[in-house]
């Protein structure tokens, strides 16, 4: 299963052309694809207009929706996030290690568009779903 980041969905719902907005294009009626529930908040809470805001909705709770934290993953999120800083990287987003911690325990890949989780791939194991990337 493929977890769909936020910042896919973004450029995806707003018509912009990506290679991963064009392989989620491309993996819809193929894939099973998922959102998590963070990413479901990041996604929503970007809409300004009720009836977009409705059909995103009803389109993205359609997917199989994961849960993101619970105590296990938040406490192998903050060690993620520690052995990056030892490293000398620093995650901008909260949001975005938990993302990626959940996707690597659950061993799900990620489409993603956010450098962010270059990182994570290189240092933490984390599965990009674009292919060649």
């Amino acid at each position: 299963m493929i977890v769909v980041d936020s910042s896919v969905w973004v450029d995806y719902f707003n018509g912009v052309e990506t290679p991963a907005s064009d392989r989620l294009d491309a993996l819809l009626d193929l894939e099973p694809l998922a959102v998590g529930d963070i990413i479901l908040t990041e996604v929503l809470q970007g809409f300004r207009h009720n009836r977009d805001y409705r059909t995103a909705k009803v389109f993205l709770t359609s997917l199989t929706v994961v849960d993101m934290l619970g105590y296990d993953l938040a406490i192998k999120a903050a060690d993620n996030f520690h052995t990056l800083r030892k490293r000398g990287i620093t995650v901008r987003k909260t949001a975005d290690i938990i993302i990626a911690t959940c996707c690597i325990e659950k061993k799900l890949s990620l489409l993603y568009s956010d450098r962010d989780f270059d990182v994570c791939c290189k240092h933490l194991g984390l599965r990009n779903a674009l292919p060649d990337a």
